[in-house]
């Protein structure tokens, strides 16, 4: 049986769908895996690419209290991981490079992901829509803007990270009970596990890369919970017959 087959209940009770942003909406985690990439050639001279990966995971993660997520952060941390994994020998040059790569980033164009913008179009007239996403305010609002597909949402969330408590604060501003509200996403350690802890329901639709960080077990098992392939296969569970 397909998970689009399985009822789940107490699902009718939805009234506001939070949707994640990046690699959700829109393509995102290939710019930052084609930046890891670049940054282990530049860095091959001091260490091998396997060891390059690790060392700039342990400092993004490190790094994520005081800078958070999104573009800069990542930009700032490969600057680091240059400059440490080289003992500091790195050349200037190199670091002009990553900081290039880092606007180019910022200023990459808004590739929506497929079947994305029909779905919102089906769902906006029975429920409340919401994106619900971490990142760099102005680079979530540029690829917002640029992606045609504001005027879809009934309400924008910005946030440093996505914990439980975030998740019940945005309930309380939706005036919904966790009942009452849906997240869909692609990371199962952001968008799925967080909101399953305060009663709520969400679905998960994985990219196909998916940044280490975000990596966790998927709760199959849980009653609120259903995995997709791809977005069109949500709406048959949501869309409310016609009075």
């Amino acid at each position: 049986m397909s998970a689009t087959d399985q009822a789940i209940d107490g699902l009718h009770r939805v009234k506001a769908i939070a949707f994640d942003a990046d690699d959700t909406l829109w393509v995102n985690e290939t710019l930052f895996r084609e930046a890891e990439d670049r940054f282990c050639e530049l860095v091959h001279d001091f260490a091998g690419r396997d060891q390059a990966r690790a060392h700039l995971l342990e400092i993004e993660e490190r790094n994520m209290a005081a800078y958070g997520y999104g573009i800069k952060p990542f930009t700032l941390s490969l600057i680091e991981g240059a400059l440490s994994i080289s003992g500091g020998r790195i050349s200037t040059a190199t670091i002009e490079v990553i900081i290039e790569h880092g606007k180019r980033m910022l200023e990459a164009p808004v590739e929506n992901l497929p079947g994305v913008q029909e779905v919102l179009e089906g769902l906006s007239d029975q429920y409340r829509l919401v994106v619900a996403t971490k990142g760099d305010l102005l680079d979530q609002e540029r690829k917002l803007e640029q992606s045609g597909l504001a005027d879809y949402f009934h309400h924008i969330e910005i946030v440093s990270d996505k914990t439980p408590r975030h998740y019940q604060k945005l309930t309380r501003h939706l005036d919904v009970e966790p009942v009452e509200f849906l997240m869909i996403g692609n990371s199962l350690r952001s968008d799925i596990l967080p909101v399953l802890e305060i009663g709520a329901f969400a679905f998960h639709v994985p990219f196909h890369t998916t940044w280490a960080h975000e990596h966790a077990e998927a709760p199959e098992d849980h009653p609120r919970f259903r995995s997709f392939r791809h977005m069109e296969q949500i709406p048959p569970l949501l869309m409310k017959p016609a009075n």
